[in-house]
């Protein structure tokens, strides 16, 4: 345990030929979800040169005019791709716009699958020629890093270890380069991004450029979410949390905007959201519902829970 309350594990373990190594990472991180829902993990597979290449890029991507960055918001796709505005998204049942702008890269599909999943296409950006390169490989190495993490689960939760991969393969999910100007005025009950959930089934967050995230635990209490630099901090979203009843925290988390004295400094964070094939059925798993902890929630696919929490926070209308 970490002195900020984030549980740190290490990915080799999980994937050394070692069994007691790996069933020691299944317990580890399996425990640090139920307890708060948060890990700092070690051993992905991103490199320093591609997450510095990644952050370089977007800072280049956001220093261009306001203009230039509005050619690639695209109408009628709920900001799945491509460039959103500043304030456009809000947390759910808060009515104050969030204090940023953000980029979604979207899934890499062969041709002939992209009738079958009906992805909106990635947006190239011309101004900034590597920005989409590095925002593929980095996309790839992260859904290549969540798959281990999420059969890390599945044997936590007593299921089949690939339990998971055939509903990620080819999902849904989103790489999300976000932008926090600097703050110039005092924010009406506006914070860079309010106290929410994540709707997937869990994020991949690389190391923001400044402090700021905040993780709600059970007693109350706010902890500042660390991790070191080599380290990814990975939650629960509410997708995995429904489908094992809440044995799995989706845990509130926000980032409060920061003293006074460092609203000059922009702030940069690149969560990437792991999302299955829209038809997964999200129903309460078996074994996660006993005497103590009845079924919570109705049957719902992912798909059709994406779109019921894109309208609560404002994307789509």
């Amino acid at each position: 345990m970490k002195q900020n309350g984030i549980p740190s594990v290490d990915l080799n373990d999980f994937i050394s030929d070692d069994p007691e190594r790996k069933q020691k990472f299944v317990n580890e991180i399996g425990k640090a979800y139920e307890d708060i829902g948060f890990v700092a993990l070690k051993g992905h597979f991103l490199s320093d040169e591609l997450v510095e290449k990644l952050y370089s890029n977007v800072k280049e991507f956001f220093a261009l005019p306001t203009e230039t960055k509005e050619l690639y918001e695209i109408e009628g796709i709920g900001g799945q791709r491509g460039y959103t505005s500043f304030g456009k998204e809000h947390a759910k049942d808060k009515p104050e716009g969030d204090l940023k702008e953000f980029w979604h890269f979207g899934q890499y599909l062969d041709e002939e699958d992209k009738d079958k999943f009906d992805y909106p296409d990635n947006i190239e950006v011309v101004q900034v020629p590597e920005f989409n390169s590095a925002g593929k490989e980095a996309y790839q190495q992260l859904e290549r890093t969540g798959i281990y993490v999420l059969r890390a689960l599945a044997l936590y939760l007593g299921l089949d270890e690939f339990y998971f991969d055939k509903k990620v393969e080819k999902g849904n999910s989103i790489l999300r380069a976000i932008h926090y100007p600097p703050i110039k005025e005092e924010p009406k009950g506006a914070v860079r991004a309010g106290a929410h959930g994540d709707i997937n089934l869990i994020t991949l967050l690389m190391g923001a450029s400044a402090g700021g995230l905040q993780v709600l635990r059970k007693d109350g209490g706010w902890v500042d979410a660390i991790a070191e630099p080599d380290e990814l901090v990975i939650n629960v979203g509410d997708m995995l949390s429904r489908h094992t009843n809440n044995k799995l925290k989706s845990t509130i988390h926000q980032v409060v905007n920061p003293p006074r004295e460092e609203w000059g400094k922009p702030r940069f964070s690149i969560p990437f959201f792991m999302h299955p094939v829209s038809e997964m059925d999200l129903s309460v798993l078996e074994n996660c519902v006993d005497e103590n902890n009845p079924k919570q929630f109705e049957d719902i696919t992912a798909g059709e829970f994406l779109t019921q929490r894109l309208r609560e926070i404002g994307l789509i209308k």
